[in-house]
């Protein structure tokens, strides 16, 4: 019974996606897109009232000393923020900064709500943040961490990564524990307890803002006119064609802002829970099965076949999808019918994959990369302009006088 359900469950959920992203087009779908119209009318209200409560200082935003970059979006999924926020982190590393991010841990396992009610009965100390990684090692696995903190730790030795959904006590925490300088707020645009000192805004080039609707009848997460809070504007996912009206609606909401402009490039293709490499050149001829539970498929499908696989088999999972041991040797088999000679998915998915899996078959991850193809002379004026900045200004009441660099230091 309970699998029937969440099965009904997750074909709604399904559906709704291919409305919001306009994938459907039939008389069901423009009947459910009218009443998620309605809905996006009440969410709009909630959220720039929200935002003008924190305009007004009527709710406040802590200071916690330190030097604060967001790095965050307008929309909901895809827009490739999380090797961006690798990229920024290790450049500000390079630059001799103590780097902490801090994540909310979206999708990751959550705290049991007795435990919750337990501490407020006896008036205990909040839990702390979950350390994914103190700089030297990875602690969590992604089930309980989250798929992207899971990434960043796993791919950036020496920087300190904290999930909590109150992320000012997540800065404190890694301020105190591990003398962090400088906190990344990994999708924190709309995040406002935190006072930041620069706001980097990821735009999706091939789909900007979607159709322009809020959630849930499209995909932003606030109207288009609060990128005006944006410090500098990243356009992702780029084919290097100017498009010029994308430009001036920017500009148009934030002018003189700094455009830096980037594609997704794949380097190489990763053996699932094992060291080999395979140079992307090998695609070429392959008969492929591309699975992946991402918002947007379609790019890490076309990266696949660009390289000349042939896709035999694609199969596509909600957003997040943590993945069954029934359902990976489901797929196997489909793939093996339809004659493919490898499995491929993303990285982000493989580390929803479970680890006991027998392959039998190669299965990779695409391994992708930021490159920044226009503005990188604005992109290394911003690593040193923050770089620049003192490391602690310790404005925050209760603070030590010095962050306990020694307590925990990494190697």
């Amino acid at each position: 019974m309970g699998g029937s359900v969440k099965k009904k469950l997750e074909a709604l959920e399904s559906f709704t996606v291919d409305v919001i992203y306009d994938r459907r087009h039939d008389l069901q779908a423009r009947l459910w897109g009218g009443f998620l119209r309605t809905l996006s009318l009440l969410f709009r209200a909630i959220v720039t009232t929200r935002y003008y409560l924190y305009e007004r200082r009527v709710m406040r935003a802590h200071h916690l000393g330190c030097q604060v970059i967001v790095v965050g979006n307008l929309t909901v999924g895809g827009t490739g923020k999380t090797p961006v926020v690798e990229k920024l982190a290790r450049h500000l590393q390079a630059k001799g900064r103590t780097v902490a991010i801090l994540s909310r841990g979206y999708k990751s396992k959550k705290e049991p709500v007795y435990h919750k009610w337990w501490r407020w009965f006896t008036h205990a100390e909040p839990e702390p943040p979950r350390i994914v990684s103190n700089g030297q090692e990875v602690l969590l696995d992604s089930e309980i961490a989250g798929d992207e903190p899971f990434m960043l730790a796993k791919n950036l030795p020496g920087v300190v990564v904290l999930t909590d959904k109150d992320r000012a006590k997540a800065g404190i925490y890694a301020i105190r524990h591990f003398g962090a300088d400088t906190l990344i707020l990994d999708d924190g645009f709309q995040y406002f307890r935190m006072k930041d000192h620069f706001q980097l805004l990821l735009i999706d080039k091939s789909n900007p803002f979607g159709n322009g609707q809020l959630l849930p009848r499209g995909i932003l997460r606030e109207p288009i006119s609060h990128l005006q809070r944006a410090s500098y504007v990243f356009l992702t996912k780029s084919d290097g064609e100017p498009d010029d009206e994308l430009e001036a609606l920017i500009r148009r909401h934030r002018p003189g802002t700094e455009l830096i402009e980037c594609t997704h490039q794949p380097r190489f293709l990763q053996a699932l829970n094992g060291e080999e490499r395979i140079d992307l050149e090998q695609l070429a001829g392959k008969k492929v099965a591309a699975f992946s539970a991402i918002a947007v498929p379609e790019s890490f499908e076309k990266f696949v076949e660009q390289y000349g696989a042939e896709i035999v088999l694609r199969r596509r999972f909600l957003d997040h999808h943590r993945f069954r041991e029934e359902e990976i040797e489901e797929l196997y088999e489909q793939a093996r019918v339809a004659g493919a000679e490898w499995l491929i998915t993303t990285e982000k998915d493989a580390v929803r994959i479970p680890t006991g899996w027998a392959k039998p078959m190669p299965v990779f991850y695409l391994r992708v990369e930021i490159e920044i193809i226009a503005g990188a002379a604005d992109f290394e004026a911003a690593v040193n302009r923050i770089s620049r900045r003192p490391s602690v200004v310790r404005t925050m009441p209760g603070l030590p006088p010095e962050p306990q660099r020694n307590a925990q230091k990494r190697s």
